[in-house]
């Protein structure tokens, strides 16, 4: 990034410096102590890359991505799905927000992860989106980067307008893996789950763990606890805890379907699975000077965990 200037009340703790895109666009990169860091644009409030402090990515982006100006996204990272996730409204499947400049936020609310390397991007609704979506927000999102690496992000949406209005959410993580076949989902097991390729057909999970061998699209729905995503050849885990958002996205477009997504390359769906905290199967209703918070965290670990899961491939379903 170019032209980069650190933020100092943070310099004990970590770096945040500042720049613009090739389309002029500002960037912010987060540094913590240990070296990770975390990119975010501008466009979208979307998080781009997450990276440990060897420099390892975390996060996927699609290897034909082009970096378009808004109000076109780029396929990869984690965009922020806002007022819409999914079809049930005549909003794009995943909102406008992604594809809006949004400004670093200067005053922001309080909150807990005030001690952490972070910045903070506000999102006020424009002309066009008033337009389609005549309801008046502000939405502050807090992109935060721990001591011990993991990712933080909170999102508060305010009813700024004279009636209710109501919406659904979702954090749409994408994150790389070594192969989609040594990849296994855990936390899932007993949960009601939509599955959006069978008309959003409902159903029980049953297996223990969930492994890949076929497209994935399903909405577990009101699921519990912490979610894990164990990827054997790189013998690491990444937990994902959630709040306010308690459905999970489960999504991998696998070879056929990810010919037809121009930022996807060829083999770019082995690489990938989209496991996103999201809030669908019960929008959320705002009344005029209510707030809703949403909040993910992604946690990597290096666990014994992936020899355990192994040993009991025998109960987990292939999707």
């Amino acid at each position: 990034m170019a032209g980069s200037a650190a933020a100092s009340d943070q310099s004990l703790r970590g770096s945040v410096e500042v720049g613009r895109d090739r389309n002029g666009v500002e960037m912010i990169l987060l540094r913590n102590p240990k070296g990770a860091t975390v990119e975010v644009s501008c466009h979208g409030g979307q998080v781009l890359s997450w990276k440990t402090e060897r420099g390892e990515e975390l996060l996927f982006m699609g290897s034909k991505a082009v970096y378009k100006p808004p109000p076109h996204a780029v396929r990869g990272g984690i965009p922020i799905c806002f007022p819409q996730f999914g079809t049930r409204e005549t909003l794009e499947k995943r909102g406008f927000a992604m594809g809006r400049l949004w400004t670093i936020d200067r005053d922001p609310p309080p909150l807990p992860e005030s001690g952490m390397t972070h910045v903070d991007l506000l999102l006020n609704p424009c002309a066009v989106d008033l337009k389609i979506w005549p309801h008046n927000f502000k939405f502050h999102l807090r992109v935060a980067l721990a001591d011990d690496g993991s990712l933080i992000l909170v999102s508060r949406v305010r009813n700024v307008c004279r009636k209710p209005f109501t919406f659904t959410f979702a954090y749409h993580a994408y994150l790389a893996v070594s192969d989609i076949g040594e990849v296994r989902v855990e936390g899932l097991e007993i949960c009601d789950y939509l599955d959006n390729l069978k008309g959003g057909m409902r159903s029980t999970e049953q297996g223990i763990s969930l492994s890949f061998d076929s497209e994935v699209d399903r909405v577990y729905v009101e699921a519990e606890g912490v979610i894990e995503v164990l990827d054997h050849e790189r013998r690491r885990t990444l937990k994902i805890n959630r709040g306010g958002v308690p459905d999970v996205v489960v999504w991998n477009p696998w070879d056929k379907k990810s010919k037809a997504i121009a930022d996807f390359g060829k083999n770019d769906y082995k690489r990938m699975v989209s496991v996103s905290g999201a809030a669908i199967e019960r929008p959320i209703t705002l009344k005029p000077g209510e707030e809703w918070m949403g909040r993910l965290k992604l946690t990597l670990s290096l666990s014994t965990k992936i020899e355990e899961s192994s040993s009991k491939s025998g109960c987990s379903t292939s999707m």
